[in-house]
Order: structure tokens, then sequence, then C-alpha cells
């Protein structure tokens, strides 16, 4: 009989809210479980964005960025737990060129900003890099920006 690993149920009073170095620390494991289990329901390691009109994919640098960017937060790990709705219903906001100077950003050619409003959570901004060989659209980093506010009370 196959082995079947159980999905990960991660809940809101699981995700620590304090700010210590701790906290963070399990914040990131969350993260990090979350994602693993994401990319075991999701073989193909995307989602087909509305707004762009194309996939956004999970890469190990999705996971890496957003693992050490959303854990400062309670707000942005809570955001991070509905990857699905983000990377399918995010609206682009901006195209900016990609920060050369930054490691992780060298192999893009630009990056889409995209914000969602999750609920429970608020505005989110979802970074997304064009790959510079095949202009793949690779989700970067997750973020949430105006905790708590709706799509009308964030402009």
């Amino acid at each position: 009989m196959p082995y079947e690993e159980e999905d990960v149920i991660i809940t809101e009073e699981d995700i620590p809210t304090g700010n210590s170095t701790e906290d963070r620390r399990r914040r990131q494991d969350i993260i990090y479980s979350f994602y693993e289990d994401w990319k075991r329901r999701n073989p193909d390691q995307k989602k087909y964005n509305i707004a762009l009109k194309e996939d956004i994919n999970i890469r190990s640098v999705s996971l890496d960025e957003t693992a050490g960017q959303a854990s400062f937060t309670y707000h942005s790990t809570l955001a991070v737990l509905q990857l699905d709705a983000i990377l399918t219903n995010a609206w682009l906001v901006k195209d900016v060129p990609s920060k050369q100077d930054s490691k992780n950003q060298r192999s893009f050619e630009r990056m889409l900003i995209m914000e969602y409003i999750c609920t429970g959570v608020g505005r989110v901004k979802m970074t997304v890099g064009v790959r510079r060989k095949d202009k793949m659209k690779v989700q970067y980093c997750i973020t949430a920006i105006e905790a708590g506010k709706t799509k009308q009370e964030a402009k």
C-alpha cells in the first residue's frame, strides 16, 4: 500500500503573533511546511492568474524569499496561507525593473507588483518576477501591506 502524506492543516491559532526571534522562526517553519504541502498537492507548481491571463509558477526562490519576508509579521504569514486565491486573483499594480544588485532578483528582467485583498488579512502585495531567459512568471514574494483593510479602504 503506498504511503500518502496527510494535508498539513494550519490554523490562525498556530501562527505566533509576537515579534521575538523564536516567533519569527516558528512562522518561517509554518511557511516552509505550507509550501511543501502546496507543492505536493500541485505537482505542476503553478496557478493561472486571471488578470495576467498566464500561469504564475512557484520555484525555490518563491519559497525562500516569501519565508524570509512574510515571517516578519503574523498577517503576512496568514496571507501566505491563502496562496491559491492570491495566485489566481491578484491584479497588476505596476511593472518595474528588477534590482540587479539583489542576488535573488538577478535572474529576472522585471518584477510585477500585484495586489489582492485577503479575507482576515487585508491588502496583500505579491511580487512576481519575469525570468530573463524564458519570460516565465515566478511568484517571488508575498507580504501583507495594509492588514485589516478592505479593498475600498485601501484605495
